[in-house]
């Protein structure tokens, strides 16, 4: 199992300063804090980083522009692959061509690295670009086809549902052939089927359930990848799940660093937003089903570490968190996505957990790995043997 990165470039509220110093201020801070800390891992071996495409989400996720973040990135890294994570791919959002002509770019400059994950975003972001909400998947899966197109074709031409393009030739074309591996953003069993269905890789996270529920829909898209009539050229059947992940070299030291402060901040943002976005719609007692845990807290009889022990983040020490990623690992998950820079934990506490990370866990993680890979070659020169007696 591979460790990752995702980047969504917190700046948290309040900010020091009023309107527009505060923000901006707190801006140019996260960007070069971040910066500085993907450096560092690509340094120590993690496999990708993963940069989010996001609108007008204040507080948190101050990255609409991943295209630039990435490119950035390939002249400053050597190893650590560039994930889009993800492109939104309804037309409304983005040009099927500005996706290709953008991908395309940064796998170039980076020789290579470019990981191509796809994505719808929810109403928020879909009611301000105008997108038919109720025709995403079907765009999103179009727009890719055609992406696809561009990138093969020498001239390329659609006169289609969602598209009228006249022919012309898409530069430039990617660095890997036939293009980059494509991965889809996914939080429930439909969204897994059809990522499956498509041979995608799958992007989910799990800070929000326990890991044992993220088990049946990890079955699902596998089940679903038996079958499957790849939406791209290159087929992918992993699964990436990101959490909260936070390493130390002391749990005493989790107080010093705002961890649990930081956790409660991500968990009660996304829930709010979740909350007003997403299930509007919803009746109270549905919308307090899927969050209890604010009812709780409000009640004062929630204690945050029970994220930690129900395995919804991975925290502690070294040692700690390679059980836990094991965990992971054993429910079917091929690539952790740490998310190690949120709420408030400074600069120095981020660059410190990926330093144990990668002096610790990811050797760790390899050895097993490699043990793993040993033994089947072992168990299948034994099957061949006695095929062949």
């Amino acid at each position: 199992m591979d460790l990752g990165l995702l980047y969504e470039i917190d700046v948290p509220q309040p900010w020091d300063k009023p309107h527009p110093w505060g923000q901006r201020l707190g801006e140019r801070q996260a960007y070069a804090e971040c910066i500085e800390q993907i450096v560092a891992a690509d340094k120590v071996g993690f496999d990708t980083v993963w940069c989010v495409e996001h609108h007008f989400r204040e507080n948190r996720s101050h990255m609409p522009c991943n295209t630039a973040v990435l490119a950035a990135l390939s002249q400053i890294t050597t190893n650590i692959k560039l994930g889009f994570g993800v492109a939104l791919m309804p037309h409304e959002f983005n040009h099927p061509a500005r996706i290709a002509e953008a991908v395309a770019t940064v796998d170039v400059l980076s020789k290579g690295r470019v990981v191509w994950g796809m994505g719808r975003s929810t109403p928020m972001e879909q009611i301000a670009f105008g997108v038919d909400r109720g025709r995403s998947k079907e765009k999103l899966r179009a727009a890719a086809r055609t992406v696809v197109g561009m990138w093969e074709q020498e001239y390329y031409e659609e006169h289609s549902e969602f598209l009228d393009f006249p022919k012309r030739m898409l530069t430039p074309k990617p660095w890997q052939d036939p293009h980059p591996p494509a991965w889809m953003a996914g939080v429930s069993n439909e969204s897994a089927q059809i990522a499956g269905e498509d041979a995608c890789g799958l992007l989910c996270f799990a800070i929000m359930q326990p890991l044992s529920k993220l088990k049946p829909l990890i079955d699902i898209y596998r089940k679903a990848q038996e079958t499957a009539k790849p939406l791209t050229s290159v087929s992918t059947n992993k699964v990436g799940i990101y959490t909260l992940v936070h390493c130390a070299e002391s749990r005493e030291d989790f107080e010093k660093n705002k961890l649990w402060e930081s956790m409660w901040w991500w968990y009660k943002g996304i829930a709010e937003f979740t909350l007003k976005w997403e299930m509007d719609h919803r009746s109270p007692e549905e919308q307090a089903a899927a969050f209890p845990l604010l009812a709780a807290q409000a009640r004062g009889d929630f204690d945050i570490t029970t994220f930690d022990k129900e395995d919804m983040v991975i925290v502690g020490t070294p040692d700690e968190c390679i059980k836990k990623f094991i965990k992971y690992e054993e429910a079917g998950v091929d690539q952790v996505l740490c998310y190690i820079n949120f709420g408030y934990l400074t600069n120095e506490a981020v660059l410190k957990s990926i330093e144990l990370l990668g002096k610790h866990v990811i050797p760790e993680l390899q050895k097993r790995g490699a043990n793993r890979a040993a033994a089947g070659l072992t168990q299948s020169i034994r099957e061949a043997e006695k095929t062949a007696t």
